[in-house]
């Protein structure tokens, strides 16, 4: 309730002469009174002080009516006044205004609402979701900062103009409204698109097989590398920047970033046009690999990302684009093979840091993959051997109730220096100090390793691993040896133990383990086979490794065999060109993903299948092994599901989810990947 204000200025005096004149009067009546009447002097006064008494308060209240009215003409409060300024102000501000019942029903808007609307019929009755692009329940939820949107005309499209609106709840005596006011952003936009249009893209390009072509390219008669050269500077022309060489096959180019979608809506078609340049008859491509980033920063930021993408994409093999952004990284490309190099130099210089790293640590944790094969089993014991040789205390993180493992766990048994090296990872926790040293062979993502906690108690670790890097690392290994080119994780530890050991330092026993993890790998020398394995085996072969001893691995038991069965029963051509099998069965045990891998290698010597996959359901989680004939990228197609591996060799695990619609994700996948033409 507002104060009643009290009298100013002079209208003090003049109440009080008012009331003196009154006293005057009362008092000169009663002398009167009692003069010609002779009444009792006492009670004359009585009454006249009684009726002065009256007197005032009749004046008084008089007054306290009039000042009252006088005050509530100039209240701020006063509807007839200040409510007619308030409704004009809001009629004519230039920011669209609508006031809507809790269910988004306007009631009122104003003129600019009308005309922002670009509607010729009024906006009464009409909700709001009807007339704009977002929902009444997404402009509550994001409070005072509003949410963008536009507005929709009768037909459904919506306008040009981009406005963010924010709403408020108002409570009045006749119920709850919503206030909304949209505040024009489309200039502000505008502004932020051509900014980011015209924002500069570090791209860096490398010859991948470099080393391969020069050996057959005639410097006074062959335009190979001029032919390269030609193709990108046309890029460089065609997205409106500057391209230079540098180095023996690395080129940089700088370009606006508003090219940069039409570029990734084509796919990178730079990386094709660059493989149809062969060395004159020969069938050996030359191919390219890119890195740019889209990250906003100092051209010093921008070129330190697009060299680690560069990174990413020699690291998967090569003949790719790798695209860094906010969100994560975009592969594009990856259509051929991995060029295995022919020295050995790198991994020379990788056993001399490893070796370097070992003796400076105080003991070292080895893991491979989840559901560990041959490969990932013997990698990890070759670097055991390593530490062994440099006297430092390692223990091997792996699942010895793994039935796929138990021959590799009754071969090792038999060598005293393994019987305490082998832990599980609640275990391996309680190894875990300042000084450890962690080593992941044959995996290269950190939520498919053996334990990935190990990691997070670990500051230094080590990467080794023939898979194509799927991700980066939220902290960077003290060495990353990823050869996407290798047949293994065994052929790489091969070629690093002849390099660290003595001859005759292995046992036949290791020799074996390791020949198995490249003949499993490698589908018996069959695929993914250069210069390189083949040195290796010759390695393990003279350090007492034995092919008939290794066939034993890979012998079928009954069992198996009659699972077996049950994949190859329940089989079905997908696209003409694609062999699907499933196990469906509910108590299938972990063993079912080597049957698996078994199903899906079986089904390629199909006439006409160019790419098997088989499926299985163990647990709550549905496993799939991929193999292809070569002309199917099965590592790019199971990326697509959160898979990953090798060109012809992949694999790939969805949780939570039934064998039926782990098959439809797998044909969504085969199709989008049919399709994209990767």
């Amino acid at each position: 309730m507002s104060k009643l204000k009290t009298p100013r200025g002079s209208e003090m005096p003049a109440v009080a002469i008012a009331l003196m004149i009154i006293a005057l009067l009362v008092m000169g009546g009663a002398a009167a009174v009692i003069y010609f009447t002779g009444l009792d002097p006492f009670t004359v006064v009585l009454a006249a002080a009684c009726g002065f008494a009256v007197v005032v308060l009749i004046a008084g209240a008089i007054y306290v009516l009039a000042a009252k009215r006088k005050s509530s003409r100039f209240s701020p409060g006063n509807s007839s006044v200040f409510g007619n300024i308030s409704l004009s102000f809001i009629q004519n501000i230039s920011l669209p205004v609508a006031v809507t019942e809790s269910n988004g029903r306007i009631v009122w808007h104003n003129t600019e609402m009308q005309n922002a609307a670009g509607r010729k019929e009024q906006l009464y009755g009409k909700f709001l979701d009807s007339i704009c692009s977002t929902t009444l329940d997404a402009v509550i939820r994001s409070g005072v900062s509003g949410v963008q949107t536009r507005f929709v005309s009768d037909d459904g499209s919506e306008g040009s103009r981009i406005y963010n609106v924010v709403g408020r709840k108002v409570t009045s005596r006749t119920g709850i409204y919503m206030t909304f006011c949209f505040y024009d952003l489309t200039e502000i936009h505008r502004v932020y698109t051509r900014m980011d249009e015209e924002d500069t893209v570090v791209a860096y390009i490398m010859i991948d097989n470099l080393d391969e072509i020069s050996k057959y390219i005639d410097p006074q008669n062959d335009t190979v590398l001029s032919d390269v050269s030609a193709i990108l500077f046309r890029f460089a022309d065609s997205v409106d920047g500057v391209i230079r060489g540098f180095g023996q096959n690395k080129y940089i180019c700088i370009f606006k970033a508003k090219f940069l979608p039409e570029l990734t809506a084509g796919r990178f078609s730079l990386l094709d046009e660059v493989r149809e340049v062969h060395l004159g008859d020969a069938f050996l491509p030359v191919t390219i690999s890119i890195g740019l980033s889209t990250v906003k920063g100092t051209l010093h930021e921008k070129s330190a990302a697009a060299e680690a993408a560069l990174d990413m994409a020699l690291r998967r093999g090569g003949d790719q684009a790798v695209v860094k952004t906010a969100d994560g990284i975009d592969f594009y490309g990856g259509k051929t093979k991995g060029v295995q190099k022919r020295t050995r130099v790198r991994a020379r210089v990788v056993s001399n840091e490893l070796l370097a790293l070992i003796a400076a640590s105080n003991n070292v944790l080895v893991m491979g993959h989840k559901y560990a094969d041959y490969d990932a089993f013997a990698s990890c014991m070759a670097i055991a051997k390593i530490c062994m040789f440099c006297g430092v205390k390692c223990n091997i993180i792996a699942n010895r109730n793994d039935p796929n493992l138990r021959m590799c766990f009754e071969k090792i048994s038999k060598m005293q220096e393994y019987r305490n090296v082998f832990v599980d990872a609640l275990t391996a926790q309680d190894l875990c100090t300042a000084g450890t040293l962690t080593v992941l062979a044959d995996v290269n993502n950190v939520k498919l390793c053996e334990a990935p906690d190990i990691l997070a108690n670990t500051t230094s670790f080590v990467v080794i691993d023939h898979h194509r890097k799927m991700a980066e690392f939220a902290t960077q290994p003290l060495i990353e040896y990823i050869e996407p080119a290798a047949s293994s994780a065994s052929e790489l530890m091969a070629e690093m133990l002849e390099q660290i050991l003595p001859k005759g330092g292995l046992t036949k026993d290791e020799a074996d383990l390791l020949l198995t993890g490249i003949l499993l790998d490698t589908k018996q020398f069959t695929r993914n086979t250069g210069v390189r394995t083949f040195s290796s085996a010759l390695y393990l072969r003279e350090e007492g490794a034995s092919p008939s001893d290794v066939q034993e691995f890979f012998k079928t038991a009954i069992s198996d065999f009659l699972s077996q069965t049950r994949f190859e029963s329940n089989v079905v051509i997908y696209k003409s060109i694609i062999a699907i099998a499933l196990n469906n069965r509910q108590d299938n045990t972990p063993g079912e993903r080597v049957t698996a891998a078994k199903v899906a290698d079986h089904l390629l010597s199909v006439s006409g299948v160019a790419a098997a996959f088989a499926l299985c359901r163990i647990g709550d989680t549905v496993h799939i092994s991929a193999r292809s004939q070569g002309m199917i990228n099965v590592q790019l197609l199971l990326e697509k599901i959160g898979g990953g591996g090798h060109f012809d060799s992949a694999g790939a695990q969805i949780s939570d989810v039934s064998v039926a619609d782990a098959l439809s994700k797998l044909r969504a996948a085969i199709d989008d990947y049919l399709e994209s033409g990767d």
